[in-house]
């Protein structure tokens, strides 16, 4: 009986794999600014709770503003403290505070956003995996030119052997009157695991446009980014480097996720 449903598990890691290649080779966007990841199917457990730490830093990117009063994205270092709490096995709420620190200038809070995640029962070692997180919060001018914003993820992962395949479609749209369309990014992660700990492998980030009428792929912000995620025994760590892929994207980007629970 194993022998028989091997063919069918090859067939769909192909599929997802080609799923994956197929943004890797577009023009390949970072996700929101102050949270630069791959949604998988991690969970705190119910009654517990965590902190991850996001941090990135542009050392080249856009010296100009998109719109009056924004911050542009060149030499800002961001750091997003991001706490979350297990509600049950499959349900978690989290709780974010962006704060953006430019050259020569003061750290700055720049709003906060809650979340609510959900994720499926299913095999945590083997086989397809899915959810959703929903979050909405309240930014500065500094990083958006409506306050009010939402954002519906979509988290499909596949995991065989030694790799895992996740792909986020992401709804943004503005809370805000007169806040535009609903846009559309898709963010991909492959990772191999070298070792129980350890997994290396790439993440793509990319900006589609409007739902209702998507951009050409060569338009919007695009980065694909090499990272390396590692478990010490109390922490998390997570560190990628990012390469702009289209005009519109900073041309390097660094980020680095340190998380924990307790």
């Amino acid at each position: 009986m194993p022998c028989a449903g091997r063919p069918a598990k090859i067939q769909h890691f192909a599929s997802a794999a080609s799923l994956i290649a197929s943004l890797c080779v577009a023009p390949l966007a970072t996700a929101a600014p102050e949270e630069i990841q791959v949604y998988l199917d991690d969970m705190s457990a119910p009654g517990k709770f965590g902190v991850d730490v996001h941090s990135n830093y542009v050392p080249s990117g856009r010296r100009a503003s998109d719109y009056p009063g924004e911050q542009p994205p060149a030499h800002v270092y961001r750091l997003t403290p991001e706490f979350y709490y297990g509600v049950t096995d499959t349900v978690e709420l989290g709780l974010y505070v962006l704060t953006t620190r430019a050259a020569n200038s003061d750290l700055h809070v720049e709003g906060g956003k809650v979340r609510i995640k959900y994720i499926a029962p299913h095999d945590k070692e083997e086989g397809f995996f899915w959810g959703a997180n929903f979050e909405v919060g309240r930014t500065s001018l500094r990083v958006s030119p409506q306050p009010w914003n939402a954002e519906l993820k979509g988290i499909l992962g596949y995991r065989t052997g030694p790799w895992t395949l996740a792909v986020n479609p992401n709804l943004d749209w503005s809370l805000s009157r007169g806040g535009g369309p609903v846009t559309l990014d898709v963010d991909a992660k492959v990772a191999y695991a070298l070792n129980a700990k350890t997994q290396v492998g790439f993440e793509t980030y990319n900006e589609l446009g409007p739902v209702a009428h998507l951009d050409p792929l060569r338009k919007n912000s695009k980065t694909l980014f090499a990272v390396v995620d590692h478990q010490f025994e109390r922490f998390d760590l997570d560190i990628g480097v990012g390469r702009g892929m289209t005009r519109e994207a900073d041309r390097w980007v660094l980020k680095f996720i340190v998380g924990t629970h307790f």
